[in-house]
């Protein structure tokens, strides 16, 4: 459950090394360890996998993650279909030659009936930032794209982002919202991943499609994330705001393996908010970058009380907690922007409080 951090800055887990993977290769080569429960949930896989919007943030490493994990299980007669426009080629012979089939498709301007068959559907595509001006672009693709994939898979089982942000903002000390709680989403964004919610709870209950709902904030992967956000802006001497005073983040590795085992609890349909076990806070998190890179962090702003939080006790008891803590994590990404590695150039925008992105 989300709760006060311990003294030394875990949260349960396996114990990982302070020095973090040490550039690009290293860092995917940790994400596309399976675990061991990983490995037997896709043994008992029905059917081939679908990765739709497999060339995002989160994409490669889940389809490699997924092929690994299956080849372990025995499964190498399942295959790992990635689906994306692919404007990035060498993402896409990567992936290749790491058994996956990368399939080049619009999923906007083409027909699903042209998409491969599949028993399995890892949905990760999203419109979000530039939300606030295109709020039709936002619609389109968040909310009208899902019915057409649901209509293309009504026998699959489909595993299907959606975001923390279709709760409202709620008060710093309440633990977050949980899956029963009211949606009060703010803004285009949120709204339309709602309705993304609402078309494939619309194919499971009148098709009995099967569906598992994943409402995760923020996934970590030292390229991208919170942390990197603020890593970035205290190394720089740049302030950080702390008006949103707190945030829920979750190593990147354990959000994909929740997306791939979250496939064999879909349901009409399932729903899980996916992020970490705690509450943290911005101004302890800077101050712990701070002392990581031996400079004050500088701090503007007060906490307003209240932030968007998740609460994933669920999600921790069916699939049990990260193996990275945060505290790890923070070492990591410290190490990660002191070693000058590559950073994707895309804020979270995690202090948004007004829903425009």
């Amino acid at each position: 459950m989300n709760g006060v951090l311990e003294a030394d800055g875990t949260a349960g887990g396996l114990a990982r090394p302070r020095s973090g993977p040490d550039g690009e290769a290293a860092l995917e080569e940790l994400l596309a360890t399976p675990s061991a429960a990983l490995i037997a949930d896709l043994a008992e896989l029905e059917g081939d996998l679908v990765v739709l919007g497999a060339g995002g943030k989160m994409g490669p490493s889940l389809c490699r993650l997924a092929r690994r994990a299956l080849d372990a299980g025995g499964r190498t007669d399942v295959t790992v279909y990635a689906v994306s426009r692919w404007s990035d080629r060498a993402a896409a012979e990567s992936l290749a030659a790491d058994g996956v089939r990368t399939v080049a498709f619009d999923l906007m301007d083409g027909d699903p009936a042209e998409l491969p068959d599949a028993g399995n559907v890892v949905f990760m595509v999203g419109a979000k930032f530039g939300s606030a001006g295109a709020p039709e672009q936002a619609w389109a693709v968040n909310a009208a794209l899902p019915d057409r994939i649901a209509r293309r898979y009504p026998a699959a089982r489909i595993a299907a982002f959606s975001t923390g942000n279709v709760y409202p903002l709620v008060a710093a000390g309440s633990g977050g919202s949980v899956e029963s709680d009211p949606v009060g989403p703010v803004g285009e964004y949120a709204m339309s991943c709602l309705g993304r919610e609402r078309v494939f709870t619309h194919a499971a209950t009148t098709r009995g499609t099967r569906v598992a709902l994943i409402r995760l904030n923020y996934a970590v992967d030292l390229r991208y994330g919170v942390l990197a956000d603020l890593a970035t802006a205290v190394f720089a001497g740049e302030p950080v705001d702390v008006t949103t005073g707190q945030a829920n983040v979750v190593w990147q590795g354990y959000a994909n393996e929740v997306a791939l085992r979250a496939l064999r609890h879909a349901a009409a349909p399932f729903t899980v908010n996916l992020t970490g076990p705690e509450t943290a806070s911005v101004r302890r998190l800077a101050a712990w970058f701070g002392a990581e890179f031996g400079r004050e962090a500088v701090l503007v702003g007060t906490e307003s009380g209240s932030a968007l939080l998740s609460d994933a006790s669920r999600c921790h008891e069916l699939f049990g907690y990260p193996e990275v803590p945060l505290r790890t994590l923070v070492a990591w990404q410290a190490d990660w922007i002191r070693r000058g590695h590559p950073l994707s150039g895309k804020a979270t925008k995690f202090q948004v409080r007004d829903g425009k992105f």
